[in-house]
């Protein structure tokens, strides 16, 4: 009964996690998740279609090795084409480098996901 408890506190530990948005390590990521933001923004703007959007930002920020810039970029796509409002490139990026900067590079909250 108790290693059952145990394991379902582990595997909802790991859903939880599997859901959060890639947090920035430093700085330096929360600027590059702040120019991503931009970027992804713009060609959602200019109704650049998803697929080709992500194909374009992947060759920019060459995320083809790194499976935790990868996952950023995706999750910031997916902010940028299903804004809560209408947000401006400028303010979208402005609003999760503040957030990244302000908890530690959690970006949960602009980025969609709440653990």
């Amino acid at each position: 009964m108790i290693l059952r408890s145990i394991l379902a506190v582990a595997v909802v530990g790991a859903m939880g996690s599997a859901l959060a948005a890639p947090q920035a390590e430093s700085a330096a990521e929360c600027g590059i998740a702040a120019d991503m933001a931009i970027v992804a923004r713009s060609l959602a703007e200019e109704q650049v279609q998803r697929p080709q959007a992500g194909a374009i930002m992947a060759r920019i920020y060459d995320v083809a090795e790194s499976a935790r810039g990868k996952e950023l970029m995706k999750d910031i796509l997916e902010a940028a084409y299903h804004p809560s409002e209408d947000t401006p490139s400028q303010k979208f990026a402005e609003q999760l480098f503040a957030t990244c900067m302000k908890t530690g590079g959690n970006m949960d909250t602009i980025l969609g996901r709440k653990l």
